[in-house]
């Protein structure tokens, strides 16, 4: 290959690079799994962050940002504009792209709950046509996670027992344990909090901005630092493994919540403020 030949393939690639990059960049001051979560595409995330960042284009540009086929940026603009976060505007054979209000999405949020409000009453109807209710069920990710602690958050009783929080539990982020410690006390559920010593200086930070209401936190003696959680909510234990891809197990078993209650006091009594 001659030096212009080699010279070519090289500025090829640093303009891949480039581009790229210029993707990453937008993921770089935010968490995308939050959109993920309400419900948008990866690829209609990146096809609105590019929106936002361009102000209003054409599907050239949104083409060079996002490094997406042709054909999946077309069709995810015109998801995004069934679902109220994009307009356009027709200028001779081409659509002008805008992004609308990002507080929009807010209004999508409402309307997606306002739909599931509506058939909830049946989906309750046809769970309670079941005799048959299961004991054990395991959940996998952040997303089965969360699943696990929203439902100990429903199992009655006014007291949450937690043993053996780790510090890769902030995973989660702080505005969720937040949220959910917020939602736990409006709910008038009094908490004893058996964690990890690795999290001391987390607790110590989050307890400074008034959060964790109504709680009692102890910790365990340094060097232990078991990365399972178990959570004892009325008759059901929600046990937790936080390793990379974390996984859940949900227990509803009276006698068995029970046993794990009187192990929590013996641990409680032991451990340290």
């Amino acid at each position: 290959m001659s030096r212009s030949g080699i010279y070519s393939v090289i500025l090829q690639k640093r303009r891949i690079i480039e581009r790229f990059n210029r993707v990453e960049s937008s993921y770089n001051n935010m968490d995308p799994q939050i959109l993920e979560d309400i419900g948008l595409t990866n690829a209609e995330i990146k096809v609105y962050i590019a929106l936002l960042e361009l102000g209003s284009s054409t599907a050239g540009p949104i083409l060079d940002k996002t490094n997406l086929h042709n054909s999946v940026v077309h069709m995810t603009l015109n998801k995004l504009i069934d679902k109220g976060l994009v307009t356009y505007l027709k200028e001779g054979k081409r659509n002008n792209y805008q992004p609308t209000n990002p507080k929009h999405i807010l209004d999508y949020i409402d309307q997606k709950k306002e739909r599931f409000e509506k058939i909830l009453p049946e989906l309750l109807a046809k769970q309670g046509l079941s005799k048959e209710k299961p004991e054990v069920m395991m959940f996998r990710g952040i997303r089965g996670i969360r699943e696990i602690l929203f439902e100990l958050l429903e199992a009655g009783g006014k007291e949450h027992h937690t043993i053996g929080s780790p510090l890769e539990s902030v995973m989660m982020g702080d505005a969720f344990w937040i949220d959910y410690h917020q939602k736990r006390a409006r709910k008038k559920i009094k908490a004893k909090l058996l964690f990890n010593e690795s999290l001391r200086e987390w607790t110590k930070k989050v307890r400074a901005t008034g959060h964790y209401p109504h709680a009692e936190i102890k910790f365990y003696a340094k060097g232990f630092e078991p990365l399972s959680e178990t959570i004892i909510r009325n008759d059901q234990i929600g046990i937790l493994l936080w390793v990379e891809k974390p996984i859940g197990i949900l227990v509803h078993n009276k006698e068995l919540a029970e046993s794990y209650e009187k192990y929590f006091q013996f641990l409680w009594d032991k451990a340290k403020n």
